[in-house]
């Protein structure tokens, strides 16, 4: 097959082909690979860096022909206590159980820990969610956070400021107490436990964490474990806001 232009199919690395159709991010590919339930035009191929034509390498992975998924991209209420991980090792439940198959060809955009919940994108697009996470793109990120003790100005200062690293966009204190602080927290990177490092590294331990927003995407009132569908237009908004 010869494209228009003259240039043949790109043929890319097997784990790259899982994911540029949506099937799984390329670690969850190697595990897939690796592990045996991967076959290409009948054959099962157990190396990851083996190439391919994705659209066109007849590949199936646990028994089912992978293809290109339409494009589709939902916002998710992730629930507290489960993973953003298509398989987990340890069989805890993750989103992708929560959605049966709705999620059927997308992948998560970056992720939330176990113990987080709130705003979740996922997508069939990854060029789109390599956008979205990409640093560079500095998309804001928002949290609502409940962490123990009084977080004081001087801490919320230190956490803008940056530690080891990592440092908050911004940081708004919405309620105080000695027992406990609420705070407004935006992120441009979204590192892996980025807010519950900032603020463990000032003494306080984060009790709660919900994202509200992913750039212009907002949780709104969708109920834990609901889902709607996000649509290109609020997709190109994101991009112009941030």
């Amino acid at each position: 097959m010869i494209r228009y232009d003259g240039s043949m199919p790109a043929r890319v690395r097997l784990d790259r082909a899982l994911s540029k159709l949506g099937v799984a991010s390329r670690s969850e590919a190697r595990e897939l690979i690796q592990s045996g339930q991967v076959s290409v035009a009948g054959r099962v191929v157990t190396d990851a860096s083996h190439l391919v034509v994705p659209e066109r390498g007849a590949i199936v992975v646990a028994g089912r022909r992978a293809s290109r998924a339409a494009w589709r991209t939902i916002a998710l209420h992730k629930t507290r206590g489960t993973i953003t991980t298509r398989r987990d090792p340890e069989n805890r439940p993750t989103v992708f159980d929560a959605l049966g198959s709705v999620a059927d060809g997308m992948i998560a955009v970056g992720r939330l820990d176990m113990a987080s919940s709130g705003l979740l994108l996922l997508t069939t697009d990854t060029q789109l969610a390599a956008r979205l996470t990409d640093p560079a793109a500095a998309i804001v990120r928002r949290y609502i956070v409940t962490a123990r003790g009084r977080v004081s100005d001087e801490d919320a200062g230190r956490i803008t400021d940056g530690i080891d690293g990592m440092a908050a966009r911004s940081v708004q204190v919405l309620k105080r107490s000695n027992r406990e602080t609420h705070l407004a927290i935006e992120l441009t990177e979204g590192k892996n436990r980025e807010i519950r490092r900032l603020l463990a590294a000032t003494g306080h331990e984060v009790t709660r964490l919900l994202r509200v927003a992913f750039g212009g995407i907002e949780l709104g009132t969708l109920a834990p474990g609901e889902w709607r569908d996000v649509t290109p237009e609020e997709i190109a908004a994101t991009h112009q806001r941030d």
